[in-house]
């Protein structure tokens, strides 16, 4: 007999909260969201893997970049708010896609030099002929804690994201702590939210709607 689908989705799911393997094991954290920009249902959660499962701490001197992987839902045993129980054990999540890549890409004579400032400083920056991306299809929204919100396309930051609020696995908005505006967090609704970018979310709203946000009570 398979095992029952778990009513999960109904609770929230907490940026930061631990992930934890079906045999035991610490994985990572909550780093990211994923939500289909159409509906805003859940299509992953991306999970940044801890220095110890990764392996990064048995090898501190190496450049470790793939350290982010994506958790499809159906993965998902049970949550609570600090916490994130998989199906998969730790072998599986091990095999999971990672949700970053990082590709090679020919670059100039001053990407050359900077590098060489970079070796020279002990810089364990990535080198600039190496680019990130994400691996995720056009139509997913990305969300992060910390990321900014920007107002439509006007260059004024709202604030950054501190979390995100799910109900029955959809998105209904993103806890905003604001630049400004209020002294206190603030829950921005998913129907503000448009698009985002690989550096920030866009709100569509204007200043009358700034004035109805609802303060945050954990």
């Amino acid at each position: 007999m398979s095992e029952p689908e778990q009513d999960w989705a109904k609770q929230d799911l907490h940026l930061g909260a631990e992930v934890v393997s079906s045999d035991g094991k610490v994985v990572g954290e909550l780093k990211r969201v994923l939500v289909e920009d159409s509906d805003f249902g859940l299509r992953g959660i991306v999970v940044r893997e801890g220095g110890r499962f990764s392996g990064l701490l048995l090898a501190p001197g190496s450049m470790l970049l793939a350290d982010e992987v994506i958790v499809p839902p159906a993965a998902v045993r049970a949550i609570s708010r600090d916490r994130i129980e998989l199906k998969l054990s730790s072998a599986d999540v091990r095999n999971l896609p990672p949700y970053l890549e990082y590709r090679q890409e020919p670059e100039s004579r001053t990407d050359e030099l900077i590098e060489q400032a970079e070796v020279l400083g002990s810089s364990p920056a990535i080198p600039a002929s190496v680019h990130q991306f994400a691996n995720k299809p056009a139509g997913e929204l990305e969300i992060e804690g910390g990321e900014s919100v920007m107002l439509g396309h006007t260059g004024q930051r709202l604030g950054t994201v501190r979390d995100v609020l799910f109900d029955d696995g959809e998105l209904v908005g993103i806890v905003l702590r604001p630049d400004g505006w209020f002294k206190s967090d603030t829950i921005l609704p998913r129907r503000f939210l448009g698009r985002s970018d690989d550096l920030a979310l866009f709100a569509e709203l204007t200043e009358e709607d700034l004035k109805h946000l609802e303060p945050f009570t954990p």
